[in-house]
Protein backbone atom coordinates (compact mmCIF):
# COMPACT_ATOMS: atom_id res chain seq x y z
CA UNK A 1 0.00 0.00 0.00
CA UNK A 2 1.26 3.46 -0.85
CA UNK A 3 0.32 5.22 2.39
CA UNK A 4 -2.36 7.28 0.64
CA UNK A 5 -5.67 7.58 2.45
CA UNK A 6 -9.01 9.17 1.64
CA UNK A 7 -12.41 9.39 3.26
CA UNK A 8 -15.37 7.13 2.58
CA UNK A 9 -18.91 7.65 3.80
CA UNK A 10 -20.12 5.34 6.52
CA UNK A 11 -23.60 4.79 7.88
CA UNK A 12 -23.77 3.43 11.42
CA UNK A 13 -27.54 3.84 11.57
CA UNK A 14 -30.29 5.03 9.20
CA UNK A 15 -30.40 8.62 10.54
CA UNK A 16 -28.70 10.17 7.48
CA UNK A 17 -31.68 9.11 5.38
CA UNK A 18 -33.99 11.44 7.26
CA UNK A 19 -31.55 14.10 8.51
CA UNK A 20 -30.43 15.08 5.00
CA UNK A 21 -32.51 15.85 1.92
CA UNK A 22 -30.28 13.39 0.05
CA UNK A 23 -28.17 10.88 1.96
CA UNK A 24 -24.91 9.57 0.54
CA UNK A 25 -24.65 5.87 -0.11
CA UNK A 26 -22.59 4.00 2.46
CA UNK A 27 -19.03 3.34 1.29
CA UNK A 28 -18.73 6.00 -1.40
CA UNK A 29 -15.74 8.32 -1.51
CA UNK A 30 -16.28 11.53 0.43
CA UNK A 31 -14.99 15.08 0.60
CA UNK A 32 -15.93 17.84 3.06
CA UNK A 33 -17.92 19.54 0.28
CA UNK A 34 -18.06 23.02 1.81
CA UNK A 35 -17.93 24.40 -1.73
CA UNK A 36 -21.60 23.43 -2.00
CA UNK A 37 -22.40 26.34 0.33
CA UNK A 38 -20.16 29.02 -1.19
CA UNK A 39 -23.00 31.31 -2.26
CA UNK A 40 -25.74 29.96 -0.01
CA UNK A 41 -27.72 32.05 2.43
CA UNK A 42 -27.39 29.63 5.34
CA UNK A 43 -30.23 31.25 7.29
CA UNK A 44 -32.58 30.72 4.34
CA UNK A 45 -31.82 27.01 3.99
CA UNK A 46 -34.42 24.44 5.01
CA UNK A 47 -33.78 22.21 8.04
CA UNK A 48 -32.30 19.31 6.05
CA UNK A 49 -30.03 21.60 4.03
CA UNK A 50 -28.88 23.29 7.27
CA UNK A 51 -28.05 19.83 8.62
CA UNK A 52 -25.91 19.20 5.55
CA UNK A 53 -24.21 22.54 6.10
CA UNK A 54 -23.61 21.88 9.80
CA UNK A 55 -22.31 18.34 9.64
CA UNK A 56 -22.31 16.76 6.19
CA UNK A 57 -19.55 15.14 4.19
CA UNK A 58 -20.35 15.10 0.46
CA UNK A 59 -20.45 11.71 -1.24
CA UNK A 60 -18.58 11.95 -4.55
CA UNK A 61 -20.80 9.49 -6.41
CA UNK A 62 -24.25 10.53 -5.25
CA UNK A 63 -23.69 14.16 -4.21
CA UNK A 64 -25.59 13.15 -1.08
CA UNK A 65 -24.53 13.79 2.51
CA UNK A 66 -23.08 11.64 5.29
CA UNK A 67 -22.65 12.52 8.96
CA UNK A 68 -19.47 10.48 9.28
CA UNK A 69 -16.57 9.50 7.08
CA UNK A 70 -13.98 6.82 7.67
CA UNK A 71 -10.26 6.96 6.89
CA UNK A 72 -9.51 4.40 4.18
CA UNK A 73 -6.23 3.42 2.49
CA UNK A 74 -6.19 3.92 -1.31
CA UNK A 75 -3.85 3.28 -4.17
CA UNK A 76 -2.69 6.04 -6.49
CA UNK A 77 -4.97 4.55 -9.16
CA UNK A 78 -8.01 4.65 -6.85
CA UNK A 79 -7.21 8.25 -5.95
CA UNK A 80 -7.12 9.14 -9.64
CA UNK A 81 -10.53 7.52 -10.16
CA UNK A 82 -11.93 9.63 -7.29
CA UNK A 83 -10.48 12.84 -8.77
CA UNK A 84 -12.01 12.10 -12.18
CA UNK A 85 -15.37 11.17 -10.63
CA UNK A 86 -15.47 14.40 -8.62
CA UNK A 87 -14.46 16.47 -11.66
CA UNK A 88 -17.23 14.88 -13.72
CA UNK A 89 -19.72 15.58 -10.92
CA UNK A 90 -18.61 19.21 -10.74
CA UNK A 91 -19.39 19.59 -14.44
CA UNK A 92 -22.66 17.64 -14.25
CA UNK A 93 -24.02 18.89 -10.91
CA UNK A 94 -22.58 22.40 -10.61
CA UNK A 95 -21.96 23.44 -14.21
CA UNK A 96 -18.17 23.75 -14.10
CA UNK A 97 -17.12 25.39 -17.36
CA UNK A 98 -14.96 22.49 -18.56
CA UNK A 99 -13.16 19.37 -17.37
CA UNK A 100 -9.84 21.19 -16.96
CA UNK A 101 -11.33 23.66 -14.45
CA UNK A 102 -13.34 20.90 -12.78
CA UNK A 103 -10.27 18.67 -12.47
CA UNK A 104 -8.24 21.46 -10.85
CA UNK A 105 -11.02 22.03 -8.31
CA UNK A 106 -11.39 18.28 -7.75
CA UNK A 107 -7.64 17.86 -7.18
CA UNK A 108 -7.74 20.63 -4.57
CA UNK A 109 -10.75 19.14 -2.76
CA UNK A 110 -9.26 15.62 -2.80
CA UNK A 111 -5.93 16.93 -1.49
CA UNK A 112 -7.76 18.66 1.36
CA UNK A 113 -9.73 15.48 2.06
CA UNK A 114 -6.49 13.47 2.13
CA UNK A 115 -5.00 15.97 4.60
CA UNK A 116 -7.76 14.99 7.03
CA UNK A 117 -6.64 11.35 6.88
CA UNK A 118 -3.49 11.65 8.97
CA UNK A 119 -4.96 9.00 11.28
CA UNK A 120 -4.95 5.21 11.31
CA UNK A 121 -7.25 3.44 8.86
CA UNK A 122 -10.78 2.90 10.23
CA UNK A 123 -10.74 6.19 12.18
CA UNK A 124 -14.09 7.95 11.97
CA UNK A 125 -14.13 11.66 11.17
CA UNK A 126 -16.94 14.05 12.06
CA UNK A 127 -17.35 17.59 10.77
CA UNK A 128 -18.94 20.70 12.23
CA UNK A 129 -19.39 23.81 10.07
CA UNK A 130 -20.45 27.21 11.26
CA UNK A 131 -20.39 30.81 10.13
CA UNK A 132 -17.87 32.94 11.98
CA UNK A 133 -17.62 36.63 11.04
CA UNK A 134 -19.17 35.90 7.66
CA UNK A 135 -16.78 33.04 6.81
CA UNK A 136 -17.37 29.29 6.91
CA UNK A 137 -15.45 27.67 9.76
CA UNK A 138 -14.86 23.91 9.73
CA UNK A 139 -13.90 21.78 12.71
CA UNK A 140 -13.04 18.11 12.36
CA UNK A 141 -13.09 15.54 15.15
CA UNK A 142 -11.99 11.94 15.12
CA UNK A 143 -13.68 9.05 16.85
CA UNK A 144 -11.34 6.23 17.76
CA UNK A 145 -12.60 2.73 18.64
CA UNK A 146 -11.87 1.43 22.09
CA UNK A 147 -9.41 -1.46 22.05
CA UNK A 148 -12.07 -4.04 22.97
CA UNK A 149 -14.17 -2.97 19.97
CA UNK A 150 -11.51 -4.35 17.67
CA UNK A 151 -11.42 -7.81 19.27
CA UNK A 152 -12.18 -11.14 17.58
CA UNK A 153 -15.95 -10.78 18.07
CA UNK A 154 -16.11 -7.36 16.42
CA UNK A 155 -18.71 -7.04 13.67
CA UNK A 156 -17.85 -6.52 10.01
CA UNK A 157 -15.89 -3.29 9.68
CA UNK A 158 -14.25 -3.85 13.06
CA UNK A 159 -16.59 -1.88 15.32
CA UNK A 160 -20.11 -1.16 16.50
CA UNK A 161 -21.57 2.34 16.63
CA UNK A 162 -21.66 2.45 20.41
CA UNK A 163 -18.07 1.33 20.80
CA UNK A 164 -16.81 4.81 19.85
CA UNK A 165 -16.23 6.91 22.91
CA UNK A 166 -12.84 8.54 22.60
CA UNK A 167 -13.01 11.87 20.79
CA UNK A 168 -9.92 13.59 19.49
CA UNK A 169 -9.93 17.14 18.19
CA UNK A 170 -10.52 20.62 19.49
CA UNK A 171 -11.19 20.93 23.21
CA UNK A 172 -14.04 23.30 22.40
CA UNK A 173 -17.40 21.67 22.95
CA UNK A 174 -19.73 21.73 19.98
CA UNK A 175 -23.30 21.89 21.19
CA UNK A 176 -26.20 21.84 18.81
CA UNK A 177 -29.81 20.89 19.10
CA UNK A 178 -31.57 19.11 16.29
CA UNK A 179 -35.29 18.40 16.19
CA UNK A 180 -35.28 14.96 14.55
CA UNK A 181 -39.07 14.65 14.64
CA UNK A 182 -39.47 17.87 12.68
CA UNK A 183 -36.88 16.67 10.15
CA UNK A 184 -38.70 13.37 9.71
CA UNK A 185 -41.93 15.26 9.02
CA UNK A 186 -40.22 17.48 6.44
CA UNK A 187 -40.60 15.29 3.37
CA UNK A 188 -39.14 17.78 0.90
CA UNK A 189 -37.10 15.99 -1.78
Amino acid sequence: MSGLKLLRTIRLDPSDTFVFAKAAEAGEWAVPGSFMFMDADIEALGPKERSAFRSGFLGVGSFGWSTLAIVTPVTAEEREVVVVALAEALVRELGAPDMAAARAAAEEEIAFSASLCDHPAQTLVALHRSIDNGAVKERFRTLVPRAEALGPDAPRGGFRAFDFFEVEGEDEQVTEEVDLLAMMKDKTP
